[in-house]
């Protein structure tokens, strides 16, 4: 029995790496060939290319679920068309028994995939928008319509780009009395934090006074704010990308300004169920294999295993929005397509 466990997990281990090279190596080049487009003096090919090969481990952990479909899809199904599948349950495996030895290898991708994202695709998705921010600003004029935007009770702040050594380029600051008067903006080149503030370089002011606007240069200015340099690099990366401990403690922080966290709930709910989502989608796999497409050509199980995802797909990127829309629980949306997914794996599995 052990023997027969290897050989199904090789299999189906083998299909949906597979699966998963070809579709991160087709994305990660489709990245590349868009990222040139922004070529110039300072983001050559060689800054495009470590901004790509940064955000692998991010594009890995997203296409997981999909790869474990597709994978166990193939994997199965190329049990089912060797007759191995048959030859097992004459020997008197059930169909449950074989279920569970292909949802014992999606478990573990399944938690591989959550270590990945949690661990290892948050940093290195973090160091690939920030170099790529510093690359391309590389001292041009400030432009407040890219970048970050982050506010501090009466302080409004802009940054094009953010270093790893607490420095930040680029920088745009508005201040505002407790009234809604803006008292002074501020355009500085660059900024280090210093614990309680930034100390911001090469400086130009703008005071608005009540009968005049009074401008000026200085070489620096201390900006007292709350606002950290982590603050910024995790402003700088997608809620989805974030790890867990830093999801919670930004939204502490979003809750503090007043600010909606709804979207940063989402995100919580996804990155805690996403486990889940890869079994329910491997179950959905087993369940067609072993009963509309046991029969079927490799090219239609692929075929039907991109439809159920992008389904899952579609699901995911409706309920979400229309759940911070509709102001029903972020949970609920997270949850509705895995147990859709399992209701229909077990009701194909027990017709089968």
């Amino acid at each position: 029995m052990r023997k027969l466990n290897r050989y199904v997990a090789r299999t189906v281990w083998l299909s949906i790496l597979l699966v998963l090279l070809v579709i991160v190596g087709i994305d990660g080049l489709s990245a590349f060939i868009d990222e040139s487009d922004s070529r110039s003096a300072s983001y050559g090919f060689a800054e495009i290319g470590r901004y790509v090969m940064l955000t692998m481990p991010r594009r890995v952990y997203e296409f997981i679920p999909f790869a474990a479909l597709i994978g166990a899809l193939i994997g199965l199904g190329q049990l089912a068309s060797t007759s191995e599948l048959v030859v097992m349950r004459a020997a008197g495996i059930s169909n449950s028994r074989l279920a569970w030895m292909v949802l014992k290898q999606a478990v573990i991708i399944a938690v591989f995939g959550f270590l990945l994202g949690e661990y290892i695709a948050p940093k290195a998705e973090q160091q690939a928008q920030n170099g790529r921010a510093v690359a391309r600003y590389a001292g041009k004029q400030v432009d407040t319509g890219q970048g970050i935007w982050r506010r501090d009770g009466g302080i409004f702040l802009h940054v094009q780009a953010v270093s790893g050594d607490e420095e930040i380029f680029g920088v745009t600051a508005y201040e505002f009395e407790a009234g809604g008067w803006m008292r002074r903006a501020l355009f500085a080149d660059s900024g280090r934090f210093d614990g309680e503030g930034w100390l911001l370089k090469d400086v130009q002011t703008s005071e608005f006074l009540e009968d005049k606007v009074s401008k000026g240069a200085e070489p620096e200015v201390f900006l007292k704010s709350n606002i950290t340099p982590k603050i910024l690099s995790l402003e700088n990366v997608a809620p989805s990308q974030l790890p867990l401990m830093d999801l919670l403690d930004y939204a502490e922080f979003l809750r503090s300004q007043g600010e909606d966290v709804a979207d940063f709930e989402l995100a919580t709910w996804r990155k805690l169920l996403q486990p889940a989502a890869v079994a329910a989608l491997v179950l959905i796999a087993i369940s067609f294999v072993f009963g509309p497409l046991r029969d079927g050509t490799l090219g239609f199980r692929i075929f039907a295993g991109v439809m159920v995802g992008i389904l899952f797909q579609l699901s995911q990127d409706l309920l979400g929005p229309a759940s911070l829309v509709f102001g029903f629980p972020p949970l609920y949306a997270a949850l509705a397509p895995v147990l859709t997914c399992v209701l229909v794996g077990f009701y194909l599995l027990r017709k089968a």
